[in-house]
């Protein structure tokens, strides 16, 4: 089949069509030589589309605009794949969040970002109004996912990729970190979202914006309704060679490679780790106290904040693995256990980490917002108490501190 949308560089409409035709396995092309403000005004898309607007979908049985439309149609495509729900209240409740994404995320979102880059004339209590009203619905849709993973369901459905493209335009270019530390539960879900692989090979890697309004164009949208005056580009008859601040720059290393060099090495052990399947304890634990280097590495164990809202088991198991799927950056550089504990709810997630440095990594902290949900212990390897602690979380020690060990994830 045939499909072919209509629309210039993708922007949050077209990334959840890309999205749900990831998900069903159906290829949608983009034309390359699409250009906004051009080949939207010819007579022939006009015909597609009246309003001129993006994107548009062709298909062997006809045209489709409006991007929520084009998504159903797309989740369609394959009935083996449960985008819609299984049941007709999961179906309800997947329109249900679509709407919610739409008129309270979405509207409130645009209209903030129109003000601020000057698309609109700036009314600064139309401004104020659609932040309000956009707390309003991250208050609400926090709430929800305090015991929820997805939206609906036990998996990702046509709600989350409606949802999380619309959340997009906001992290990218309005919410900062200040902003959204506010709703942690959506902050959660958000980056568990984006690192879905699906998600991931259509949206790519996305940083939140540090700053309101940083589009990260040639010229700088100002608060004021007007763009700032272009950077004037001076010329001479030298202009031919590259200066010196138009050389690329060499990467800059991390700073946990400039450490003296350290006798553990993070590999061996985990190969350690990974290869021992008996006398777990006499030969890995041992080996991993052989091994440490204490003016190398530092251990850490740390226990989530928010226990008593860890309401269903299975949720929180999720809870970790995206944590772990977030730590992925330093994987050169750590190594982890993450222990869920308990026979019922609230369940108990507490965390066991070696981490190169004798602080935990600033790029982390910085990086992984997972890293602030949780109080952080530095272990003291004199102490024989934490060390137990540490060999009975390296060896997923059962029972686990008088407590049934419902999970164990390692990341290695």
């Amino acid at each position: 089949m045939a499909l072919v949308m209509h629309v210039g560089k993708p922007n949050k409409n077209a990334l959840k069509v890309l999205i749900a035709a990831e998900y069903v396995g159906v290829e949608v092309k983009c034309p390359e030589n699409f250009e906004m403000g051009v080949s939207n005004k010819t007579p022939e898309f006009l015909n597609m589309n009246p309003l001129g607007k993006v994107p548009v979908l062709e298909t062997p049985d006809g045209v489709i605009f409006e991007s929520n439309a084009i998504t159903r149609y797309v989740a369609r495509l394959k009935t083996d794949i449960a985008l819609f729900g299984s049941s007709p209240i999961e179906y309800g409740q997947i329109e249900q969040w679509i709407d919610f994404a739409s008129m309270e995320i979405d509207l409130n979102l645009l209209t903030w970002l129109r003000q601020i880059i000057g698309l609109d004339n700036y009314v600064s209590s139309i401004e104020e109004a659609s932040v309000v009203a956009l707390r309003r619905a991250l208050d609400a849709l926090n709430t929800y996912l305090t015991a929820h993973t997805f939206l609906v369901g036990d998996a990702v459905s046509l709600a989350d990729i409606i949802m999380t493209c619309n959340l997009y335009s906001g992290f990218k270019f309005m919410m900062t970190k200040s902003f959204t530390s506010e709703f942690p539960h959506v902050e959660r879900y958000f980056w568990t979202m984006v690192n879905q692989p699906n998600f991931r090979k259509i949206i790519g890697e996305l940083k939140q914006t540090e700053i309101i309004g940083d589009m990260k164009h040639d010229m700088k949208f100002s608060k004021t309704n007007a763009y700032a005056k272009p950077k004037i580009v001076e010329t001479n008859e030298n202009s031919g060679k590259p200066k010196e601040e138009d050389l690329p720059k060499p990467k800059a290393r991390n700073p946990l490679d400039l450490l003296p060099p350290s006798k553990m090495v993070l590999d061996d052990w985990k190969r350690l780790y990974s290869n021992t399947k008996s006398n777990f304890r006499e030969i890995a634990v041992k080996g991993f106290w052989e091994m440490f280097d204490p003016e190398g590495y530092s251990i850490w164990f740390c226990e989530y904040k928010y226990n008593n809202e860890n309401t269903v088991s299975f949720v929180t198991m999720n809870k970790v693995g995206g944590f772990l799927q977030r730590m992925d950056l330093a994987r050169k550089y750590a190594f982890g256990k993450m222990l869920i504990v308990g026979n019922e709810a609230p369940f108990k997630v507490k965390g066991l980490w070696l981490f190169r440095g004798l602080e935990i990594p600033k790029f982390v902290m910085d990086e992984c917002y997972d890293m602030e949900l949780y109080e952080w212990t530095n272990v003291d390897p004199s102490d024989e108490t934490q060390k137990e602690r540490v060999n009975q979380m390296i060896e997923d020690h059962k029972p686990f501190e008088g407590e049934a060990l419902l999970d164990a994830k390692c990341f290695k």
